[in-house]
């Protein structure tokens, strides 16, 4: 019986020994690409984990002189101050409600371009059109901005001038200056902006569709319509739930640029997004600390809402992002 229990345990160091030989040998087989991943590596190392130290300024009352291992520890306080600031509170408001209509109409707009090009059959339209929808996208937002501020102008903004003429207003509409405008702008601006770009990674995925399945609906007499909602959209609902996850990871960032250079003091009540405040009442007033414990309640948050959607997901149909 000793025997065979030294038999069984040397046959085990074997198998092991077998697996790290295995795992040696494909290293050394990829060294080569091993290689050329240490530069990206060393960049995600470098500018993505290494300012988490910096974090430590959160519970500080940091100070550049004495650095982060030598300012003033005050616990908690920096994320209390926030709290009990209704400006905060009301960013938080803000940056929810523009984050949740950006998602809302970027997302279902990009899938609806994206199936409509996919049934467009006249190749040389689509790709005008294609390119058409995605040229914004390489237009920076200080000019997109500027655009957007031409287009609503209540003095001659093609917007203000077609409503009058349909007789819907009788003078100019302010509308970068009414707060209860400013979420719906940053949402369609964002889509005008976003849509064609975003639609992209869905024709891509369509193009993975087996033509075969197409075929064997109309055999069965489903219609173009019908086909899209038995093939199309079954065939790239992977592709679907896994942007949306990531989606749902940016709610808590509404993009600081974009509702910076639309803000005004006008709007200001809805265009103070958390991005947005922490620029104004922390990094200009130099308070370091107290903008470093909004942006990890920021990061937190986003974290959190990214494993809740993501294990939503795996319940619904047992498929996730991770």
């Amino acid at each position: 019986m000793k025997a065979l229990s030294t038999q069984g345990q040397t046959g085990q160091g074997a198998r092991r020994l077998g697996k790290k030989k295995s795992f040696m040998r494909l290293a050394y087989e990829q060294r080569q690409l091993l290689v050329l991943c240490i530069p990206f590596l060393l960049f995600v190392l470098v500018f993505n984990y290494l300012p988490v130290v910096g974090w430590t300024m959160a519970f500080q009352n940091f100070s550049p002189a004495k650095g982060i291992f030598g300012s003033d520890f005050v616990g908690m306080a920096n994320f209390v101050e926030a709290f009990n600031d209704t400006n905060f509170l009301n960013a938080i408001r803000n940056t929810l409600s523009t984050s949740f209509l950006k998602i809302i109409f970027s997302f279902f707009s990009a899938i609806l371009l994206a199936v409509m090009l996919n049934e467009v059959r006249i190749i040389a339209f689509k790709r005008t059109v294609q390119t058409i929808s995605y040229l914004p996208y390489f237009v920076s937002w200080v000019v997109a901005s500027n655009i957007v501020y031409m287009v609503l102008s209540p003095s001659d903004g093609i917007i203000n001038i077609l409503l009058m003429k349909m007789g819907l207003i009788s003078e100019g509409v302010p509308f970068m200056g009414e707060p209860k405008y400013f979420y719906m702008i940053i949402a369609l601006s964002n889509v005008w902006k976003n849509v064609g770009w975003n639609a992209i990674i869905y024709l891509s995925a369509m193009t993975g569709i087996d033509q075969e399945l197409y075929e064997a609906a109309a055999v069965d007499g489903a219609g173009r319509i019908r086909r899209i909602l038995a093939v199309t959209i079954p065939c790239i609902m992977p592709t679907i739930k896994i942007m949306l996850v990531l989606q749902i990871g940016h709610l808590m960032n509404a993009g600081f640029e974009h509702v910076y250079l639309l803000s005004n003091p006008s709007n200001i009540s809805a265009s103070r997004t958390i991005d947005v405040y922490v620029y104004t009442y922390a990094m200009k007033g130099g308070r370091l600390s107290y903008g470093t414990a909004i942006g990890i309640f920021n990061s937190t948050v986003s974290i959190a809402l990214i494993m809740i959607s993501n294990w939503v997901s795996k319940k619904i149909d047992g498929y996730g992002i991770f």
